[in-house]
């Protein structure tokens, strides 16, 4: 048993639920996501390794895991101004239903659409004119979360996995760590902002990993 601190490599498994009506929109049990309704044959349904401090679940989470400690179950709310915050009504806006048709898309309640890179929901149609929700789904929402803390991850070639998984999706990345330099090999081209941006979390997360090499950099 351990108690969790910041940046600290936890293992949980996790439900999250809309208090309102007790829907769930988030689990990392597939048991879970198929009773409810919400299954995704994509999804990796695992128990799930974070680094907290450093936004891989909801800040309002976070906050409440560190001190919690580990082999122990809990239930968390999350208010909505730590969670997705209020709904904005400036982002929910009227638009002529001919911009939609422009794309042959035929607008109706319900439909989820991109426009000009923002993510929206169709919530009426009507006069030739569309109202739009440009807001998260979960604006507006206080959230609960069952959260099992199963226990804290201390193998650095662990720790760098989970970060490797998290910001860059590369799940099967092969990673050769000796004397605090890590060297990474993965099947796919990663974006030099990202490597970048995955260094930075590194240094103030992993200690012990002095340096990262990805092997595509090498080649260049």
């Amino acid at each position: 048993m351990a108690v969790v601190k910041k940046h600290d490599f936890v293992e949980i498994e996790y439900t999250g639920r809309i208090k309102e009506d007790n829907a769930v929109f988030d689990t990392t049990e597939e048991k879970v996501a198929k009773e409810n309704g919400v299954y995704d044959k994509h999804a990796d349904y695992s128990p799930a390794v974070i680094c907290v401090g450093e936004s891989h679940v909801l800040k309002g989470l976070e906050e409440q895991i560190i001190g919690k400690e580990t082999g122990k179950e809990y239930t968390f709310e999350i208010g909505r101004e730590n969670a997705f915050g209020r709904k904005d009504a400036k982002l929910i806006q009227m638009i002529p239903a001919g911009k939609f048709r422009q794309q042959n898309i035929q607008p109706i309640p319900g439909l989820q659409l991109n426009i000009d890179g923002m993510f929206g929901v169709v919530r009426t149609v009507s006069g030739g004119r569309c109202l739009v929700d440009f807001n998260h789904p979960l604006a507006g929402k206080d959230l609960v979360y069952k959260v099992r803390i199963n226990n804290i991850i201390d193998d650095d070639k662990e720790k760098l996995k989970s970060l490797l998984k998290a910001h860059l999706n590369a799940k099967d990345a092969e990673i050769e760590l000796s004397e605090g330099r890590a060297t990474v090999k993965a099947k796919q081209k990663i974006p030099k902002e990202a490597v970048d941006e995955l260094r930075a979390i590194a240094s103030r997360a992993i200690p012990g990993i002095k340096s990262i090499d990805f092997a595509a950099e090498e080649k260049k």
